[in-house]
């Protein structure tokens, strides 16, 4: 574990869209909190009581698997959650006092400490609604355009319920960590501006174009997993083509680290091969890094070098 004073910024990755941001002057941020998974699941060996150091929790969505814990954590460390307003009515509902809650839509900067902050973007989710949400990274997906809100509700509900029949286990966590969310959570994408460089932290595969071409940050976190969307619409192409669209419009990080890309919930997600990602990302955007991270692998982000 990097020590205060290092001066380097470490990032641990906890699974799914978890991940633990400690700068280089001891500012600890959690991107994400689902640390608490199903059993059958792919474990990190960390989970929400093993969390003793929280300054900010940074929510993508509030959908379980990245807004579930957070309230544990708020609740126990102080920390302030910062998140969509469903999110922070969720965290609310949940007893997390008011004045550590930090209701955003996008477009808002917060002073995290007196050198670092983060910047809000309207973000997008995955199509979840799509025929194949869950798509290997190589897999070319066209079609599902011009969905009304009713049919993708519709949708949803299905998916729902092929959710609830993944067996006893899937089943029990999903209604263990159900926290009464809607629609699709008021996804969110964060920009942390730190002296050494700024991280882009997206939770879920989904990007307005015309914003991520005006952030050209460090390092950017994408989502390595999901049917694409792209302005109100399914991305046409696979997820590794889109995972390299976003490399481009972003002006190519020297790093990218994925993530959302493990068996975080059997019977839904899959353990992704990355290696398509990395070939598209060669072919697109040379100039950026693909990182892999293991659980806990403490990697030093930014050294400001």
């Amino acid at each position: 574990m990097g020590e205060v004073g290092d001066e380097v910024a470490w990032l641990d990755w906890f699974g799914c869209a978890t991940f633990r941001l400690r700068t280089a002057a001891g500012l600890t941020v959690w991107l994400d909190a689902y640390l608490d998974r199903a059993p059958s699941a792919a474990q990190s060996g960390f989970g929400v009581a093993d969390v003793t150091e929280a300054d900010w929790i940074l929510v993508g969505h509030s959908h379980f698997d990245h807004l579930y814990g957070a309230e544990r954590i708020a609740r126990r460390t102080g920390a302030k959650v910062v998140g969509s307003y469903e999110s922070i009515r969720i965290m609310a509902e949940c007893g997390v006092p008011k004045d550590q809650l930090v209701p955003v839509s996008g477009g808002e900067r917060i002073q995290l400490d007196p050198t670092v902050s983060v910047r809000v973007l309207p973000g997008l989710h995955s199509c979840t609604w799509a025929s194949n949400p869950m798509p290997s990274a190589d897999e070319v997906c066209l079609g599902d355009l011009g969905l009304s809100w009713q049919q993708r509700v519709g949708r949803l509900r299905e998916l729902g319920q092929q959710l609830l029949a993944s067996g006893d286990e899937v089943r029990a966590h999903l209604v263990e960590s159900a926290q009464g969310d809607r629609g699709d959570g008021g996804a969110l994408v964060y920009v942390i501006e730190t002296p050494d460089g700024s991280v882009l932290f997206q939770d879920t595969a989904g990007c307005w174009t015309a914003l991520f071409e005006r952030e050209s940050p460090t390092v950017a976190i994408l989502a390595g997993a999901g049917r694409g969307h792209r302005d109100g619409e399914p991305a046409q192409g696979s997820t590794a083509d889109f995972v390299a669209e976003q490399a481009v419009l972003l002006h190519q990080p020297e790093r990218l680290v994925l993530c959302h890309h493990d068996d975080w919930l059997p019977g839904f997600s899959r353990p992704t091969d990355i290696t398509p990602i990395r070939q598209a990302l060669a072919a697109r955007a040379p100039r950026s890094e693909l990182v892999e991270l293991g659980y806990r692998s403490n990697y030093p982000l930014l050294t400001g070098s």
